[in-house]
């Protein structure tokens, strides 16, 4: 007799992301002691060494909570049961920028990529589901997100492609099914019904609301927006690389006293792009010079744009860590400001 459904489905998905990885290379999965992660954890516990790879688990205490070091190590001492070694509890401080949920965000992934470098883990597995990718659209949607953004969270990202997410076409029944098959008992965190959180507000009044109104089905159909918008950006994307490279001019920067290092792009390459694609070479440009990209808003692009598109002979624009965009002679120039 085969594993229950819901078990299969999960090893299957945790096979799929797997294919491909060196003999003997080391897997970590970051696993909270919910279900999602927990029915992963196990998932790669059994699939790991079929494949002839190491697994191993690892656990964020973010510290926010009474009792969150108890609860991290009791996570971390499930391992040896679901075959996982090694197990840490990596123990982090969160700051408060950008609110609670993104300063968590921020103090985990950190640490994640501390442990995954130190102990030379080839690749780290997250127990996002179906569900999380429908509240990660809606969101992004909420707040007036481009392609990119609503093309949710990648199958594979971070850096080298270090973090892969193979419960993305699972929903949260499924992983709960699977905890119950297995005898394995999920820790609930109250965060994850605290109306305080954003996404909180859209897992429990949004979705069921839409699905009330709509009929069911809304977060497969969401998840299936998010597929669709990651295959339109990455192919915009690839388009814009190529426009880049083309576009890109040598400069003598060291001869102008106003500018330090930056890009310079001819505009004739430019101005017949499609504004999606033109858009997208005008904010790597003002990255690579110097703006830092989380504070680089659409707003900011479009000021630049307007150089290449709207040209009057008007001043530059202003961009956020001292750079400067300017048309000169057929050329935008995007670099940081001296003095």
């Amino acid at each position: 007799m085969g594993p229950h459904p819901a078990v299969a489905e999960v090893r299957r998905a945790v096979r799929s992301v797997l294919a491909g990885l060196p003999p003997d290379a080391l897997v970590l999965v970051a696993c909270s002691g919910g279900a999602d992660s927990l029915a992963l954890a196990a998932g790669l516990g059994f699939v790991a060494p079929r494949a002839g790879l190491r697994a191993g688990l690892v656990t964020v205490d973010h510290g926010l909570q009474e009792g969150s070091a108890l609860r991290a190590a009791e996570v971390a001492g499930l391992a040896p049961g679901l075959g996982l070694e090694p197990a840490e509890v990596l123990t982090v401080e969160v700051g408060r920028e950008g609110g609670p949920e993104a300063a968590a965000r921020q103090a985990r992934y950190a640490a994640l990529d501390e442990a995954a470098v130190r102990l030379g883990a080839a690749v780290v597995l997250l127990g996002h589901t179906l569900d999380d990718q429908a509240e990660t659209v809606l969101l992004r949607l909420a707040r007036g997100s481009g392609t990119r953004s609503l093309a949710g969270m990648p199958e594979v990202g971070g850096e080298g492609g270090r973090y892969r997410r193979p419960l993305l076409a699972l929903t949260r029944d499924t992983t709960r099914a699977a905890c119950a098959a297995l005898d394995l008992k999920p820790w609930d965190d109250p965060h994850n019904t605290d109306p305080r959180y954003a996404r909180v507000r859209v897992r429990r009044r949004l979705l069921p609301a839409l699905e009330e109104e709509l009929g069911p089905g809304i977060a497969e159909a969401l998840a299936r927006t998010a597929r669709q918008c990651r295959e339109d950006a990455d192919a915009l994307d690839s388009w814009a690389d190529a426009a880049y490279a083309t576009a890109r001019q040598d400069f003598a920067f060291s001869e102008q006293r106003e500018f330090q290092e930056g890009v310079a792009l001819a505009v004739p390459a430019l101005a017949d792009l499609p504004d999606a694609v033109r858009r997208r070479v005008l904010r790597r440009a003002a990255i690579t010079a110097g703006a830092p990209a989380g504070t680089l808003a659409a707003a900011h692009i479009l000021q630049v744009d307007r150089l290449v598109t709207e040209w009057r002979g008007q001043r530059g624009a202003d961009l956020p860590g001292g750079v400067a965009a300017v048309r000169r002679y057929g050329t935008l120039i995007l670099a940081r400001v001296t003095g």
